[in-house]
């Protein structure tokens, strides 16, 4: 069972007493372990109830367009980002790890901190549903709600997140003009998304022409 000082930290950030001190331990146990019982399954729920926590406070306090809500959505659910919140609350000193995954850096992995996050968000949605899971979201992840997460990215990286939020191609890049001498060159650069549109911009060398071509094209179609 779950330890006292484990208790009070599920009942710190869940913001209620636990009920079912299998579930939430469940939701702390990695499989190398060997339990039988571990995060994965409540993890692949708890990502869902997270997206949809996430998007909905998006669309509610935001007038952007789609494509803004999308690189923002990406960015404030990332791995990355529940990891991040999952070492604010120091979770890896409750999480259950076996000998090896622990002597492999497991405790501070990326990936297992943020799993081991949305698990516990999926225990929560499990143990007193969507409303309780939505305010536990909320409470935890305010922070990065209020910050810059996802607000500023490299045009070409906003551009890559914008077409996969919504689920389209990947943007392509073509050299379509290069004029003046060697010395001072100037790239002409087209960038396209298929179904969507197109956007050129001209700089002092290839990059800064995508660059710019990929700002044009968010300015566009974004």
């Amino acid at each position: 069972m779950l330890t006292l000082q484990t208790r009070h930290f599920i009942e710190r950030i869940a913001g209620h007493a636990v009920k079912d001190e299998a579930l939430w331990r469940s939701a702390l146990t990695h499989g190398s372990t060997g339990e039988k019982r571990t995060y994965e399954r409540l993890e692949f729920l708890g990502d869902r109830v997270l997206g949809l926590v996430v998007a909905e406070w998006l669309f509610r306090t935001s007038d952007e367009a789609e494509g803004r809500l999308s690189q923002r959505l990406n960015a404030l659910v990332s791995r990355a980002t529940c990891a991040q919140i999952a070492r604010g609350l120091s979770l890896s000193e409750h999480m259950l790890l076996g000998k090896q995954a622990r002597d492999d850096g497991g405790l501070d992995s990326e990936n297992i901190l943020g799993d081991i996050m949305e698990a516990l968000i999926g225990a929560c949605f499990v143990e007193n549903g969507f409303p309780e899971a939505r305010a536990m979201v909320l409470r935890m992840w305010t922070p990065s709600l209020e910050g810059k997460a996802g607000k500023r990215k490299h045009p070409k990286s906003a551009l890559q997140e914008w077409a996969a939020g919504n689920r389209r191609r990947t943007p392509e890049y073509a050299l379509v003009d290069r004029s003046g001498p060697d010395h001072a060159s100037r790239f002409t650069v087209e960038v396209s998304v298929h179904n969507v549109g197109s956007a050129r911009a001209t700089g002092n060398s290839k990059q800064e022409a995508e660059t710019l071509a990929a700002e044009e094209f968010m300015r566009t179609y974004g």
